[in-house]
């Protein structure tokens, strides 16, 4: 979830599909329009460790838009795909 959102910041398209799970992962993501993510903060975590094949993250990020403060909030359901963890969608 971090480093998905650290993808964000730094505007980083090709990490953010390479960690979207094949049967949800758009063709492409549009990272313009002018939000800058400033803060992460993770709200609560299901599953997830070494012995899970799925988990959740319920997280708000923050972000500056044209000089204002705002922040959204996600459930995410993320699963283990070759190994590694994706993110599958919003619960």
């Amino acid at each position: 979830m971090r480093s998905r959102f650290s993808a964000f910041g730094v505007g980083d398209a090709g990490y953010l599909l390479r960690t979207w799970h094949p049967s949800t992962r758009p063709p492409g993501v549009d990272l313009g329009g002018g939000l800058r993510w400033t803060r992460l903060e993770v709200l609560e975590t299901t599953g997830g460790s070494a012995f899970h094949t799925e988990g959740t993250v319920r997280f708000r990020a923050h972000y500056v838009e044209r000089g204002e403060a705002g922040h959204m909030e996600e459930h995410s359901r993320f699963a283990r795909h070759g190994g590694d963890w994706v993110y599958v969608g919003a619960v």
